[in-house]
Order: structure tokens, then sequence, then C-alpha cells
């Protein structure tokens, strides 16, 4: 799984004029510490906060209340809803879009072009005592390329999920979950296979030569699948 390292390009050093005049995109702006980098083209709400050390990649957008802490690094053409918050030392890839109500805890690494829906949950620790600290105990949780994660789902601490998965709305996720998988339930159970334009993979027949393997489609596109077991990779990767 790739995390985008941030921006490609220097750091803007002009204010970057916006059709939105309560937009700024450069350091010392608004609620913008100097000790910020923003990417060029970069813009931020005058009512959120960065704070120095925070990294945001070219073209990305940080919205209403939201609040990017230090060390933290977003990644180039990124979306950041409203009251959004990003924790110290997480690590978010490039085209994420975070829509309103979600917080990126530490230990929240996101690959590029992942979807959290509004209001869903990370967590970072497996047994919060409010009169114990646990900031030694930070699990990671890793979301792979592509994956999307439905309105109101809750990510336990210290799992992984893979590349293209869908989380369905309300899930509450436990364990790993396989790329290209579809989940739902309380606890998620996966219901089938997804594809990269997230549409439910039908089966095109059974794959003879191989044990427990069959193809899949996706409806909308006609892209091919290949599944061995619970691993499925697009048909280009598996030949």
């Amino acid at each position: 799984m790739s995390v985008g390292s941030g921006p490609a390009r220097p750091p803007s050093e002009t204010v970057i004029k916006s059709a939105n005049p309560e937009m700024v995109g450069t350091p010392g702006a608004g609620h913008v510490s100097r000790g910020a980098m923003l990417g060029a083209g970069a813009l931020v709400h005058e009512s959120a906060y960065v704070d120095d050390g925070a990294v945001i990649g070219a073209d990305s957008r940080v919205w209403h209340f939201a609040h990017v802490m230090g060390d933290a690094v977003i990644g180039e053409r990124c979306s950041l809803g409203q009251n959004v918050v990003v924790m110290t030392s997480v690590r978010m890839g490039h085209n994420c879009k975070i829509q309103n109500n979600v917080s990126l805890y530490e230990g929240v690494e996101l690959a590029d072009d992942v979807f959290c829906g509004p209001s869903m949950v990370f967590t970072n620790v497996h047994n919060p005592r409010s009169a114990v600290s646990r900031k030694t105990e930070y699990r990671r949780t890793a979301v792979g390329r592509g994956a999307s994660i439905g309105a109101n789902a809750t990510i336990v601490c210290g799992v992984t999920l893979g590349e293209y998965a869908f989380i369905g709305a309300g899930a509450v996720v436990t364990r790993d979950v396989p790329a290209y998988a579809l989940m739902a339930g309380v606890p998620s159970k996966q219901l089938g296979w997804i594809s990269r334009a997230g549409h439910r993979l039908v089966s095109a027949g059974v794959d003879a030569s191989v044990a427990d393997a069959e193809w899949l489609r996706c409806p909308e596109t006609g892209e091919r699948y290949h599944r061995v077991g619970m691993v499925v990779t697009p048909e280009q990767a598996a030949a």
C-alpha cells in the first residue's frame, strides 16, 4: 500500500486567490500557522486551523472548522470536509475525500483515493480509560488504495482494509478486510466482492485450472477479475 508523501511541488509563497474570499492559501494567513506547508493551489477555509509542521499537498481543500495538527501529511487534491480533525502523524495519500465530522486519529494511514463517508469513526486504542494513559499503545490502522468507508461506519484500530474494499454504511469492522471485499453489518461480514468502479462483482465462470477459483466481472465497466480463495486481482494483474 502506497501512502502519498505530500506535495510534489514547492510550498506556495503567495496568497492564492479564490472565488471564495474565505479561503486562504499561504502560511500565516487565517489560522494557518507560519510553520505549516501548503502546496501550490492548496486552500484552507479561514475558520479552519493548520498547525506548525503540518503538510498539505497541492490543490487540496480544507473546509469549515477543520483542524490539521502538526506532523500530519496530506497529499495532493484531497478534500477535508466540515469538522474534520487530522491528528499528529497521520499520513494521507493523494486524492482522498474525507467527508464531514470525521476524525483521523494517530495511527491512521490512508493510501491514495480513499473515501471516508460522513461521520465514520476511526479509533486508536482497544481499551480506553480516561484515568489510564495509553498514548504508547496506539494501534496502526491502514486503509488501502481506492477503499471506501460508508457513513457512520466504525473501523476498530489495528486492522487493515485492503485496496478497493467497500465498507457499507453503519458497519463495524473488527478484523482485516481483503482487497475488493464488500462488507456490511455489525460486526461486519463479507457480502461479496466489489470492482474498482464500486459495483458488486458477478460471476463470469469457474476457473477449473486452479482450486477454488473463478472469474468475476464488473457489471458496469465489464472489467474482469480473478479470484483464488480470498484473493481477488484485476485480470491484467492476474495474467
